[in-house]
């Protein structure tokens, strides 16, 4: 993501308040240590982290799914973080640590609290910390590096998703102006993975969730294609496993469509 990183909130409000279609917005990427402030679990199989500290001032995110990296140490305990430049983007050491992406649910820039919603999985390096952290653990957090935002002012809106993107979806309900019209449509495969999930009552909101059985095909594009939907200003947003949402790359909603994960790659880079 390439571009101006002066003003964002600024450049992205103005999208979001009057644009069409999906703006690149970059941000100034910071490094920022910090600690597990609290961790509670949302379901059964996510936990949601809350992680705070004075260097989470001046952290720029402004769009529902705005992310950051977790950076891990190295199996000895070494730390290898990102360095910033002077171009406000990061210098990596090689090879690269281990990371691992999630979606901003929340930023509370007057407590300097930051909650991440983690699913839980077997093996997996994010998984296997999540579960066992505690309070005072550090933590270090590289982002966001921007935003792809999508106006405030559609009409209607779609959202397509599995269990990696309720954050994003449940972000949006909180942050979106009153009265906004969508269809929230979940899927899951594993009953225990999403029911549950805190999403916000909008009155215009209708959430269908889709429980999917072993060896089915992902059902989220026929289920976005049986929508009675209006005949004025629709917006869809996509996100989940990258093979279950590419059917909806062909739809002809102005769309926002992203691959969080993919299944067999353990950091897939969307």
């Amino acid at each position: 993501m390439t571009g101006d990183r002066t003003d964002p909130g600024s450049r992205v409000a103005v999208h979001q308040s009057g644009g069409s279609g999906v703006a690149r917005v970059p941000y100034p990427i910071g490094v920022r240590r910090v600690a597990v402030a609290a961790r509670r679990y949302l379901t059964p199989r996510m936990v949601r982290l809350t992680l705070a500290g004075p260097q989470l001032a001046g952290l720029h995110t402004y769009q529902c799914d705005d992310h950051v990296r977790i950076v891990f140490p190295d199996p000895d305990g070494t730390r290898r973080d990102p360095v910033p430049n002077d171009r406000d983007m990061l210098d990596w050491p090689h090879p690269m640590p281990v990371t691992r992406k999630y979606t901003i649910r929340r930023f509370c820039p007057s407590k300097l609290e930051l909650d991440l919603d983690v699913v839980l999985h077997e093996g997996g390096v994010a998984s296997t910390w999540a579960a066992g952290c505690a309070a005072g653990d550090p933590v270090t957090v590289a982002g966001p590096p921007g935003a792809k935002v999508f106006p405030h002012a559609y009409e209607h809106y779609v959202f397509a998703v599995d269990a990696t993107a309720l954050p994003a979806v449940a972000r949006f309900l909180d942050e979106a102006p009153a009265g906004v019209s969508a269809d929230v449509v979940v899927e899951t495969g594993d009953g225990d993975l999403a029911a549950g999930y805190p999403l916000a009552r909008r009155e215009r909101v209708a959430v269908r969730w889709l429980p999917r059985s072993p060896g089915d095909r992902s059902a989220l594009a026929a289920a976005v294609a049986s929508l009675p939907l209006p005949s004025s200003r629709v917006f869809l947003f996509a996100a989940g496993e990258t093979g279950d949402i590419a059917p909806l790359r062909t739809s002809p909603l102005d769309k926002l469509v992203t691959g969080y994960w993919k299944r067999g790659v353990a950091e897939f880079d969307h």
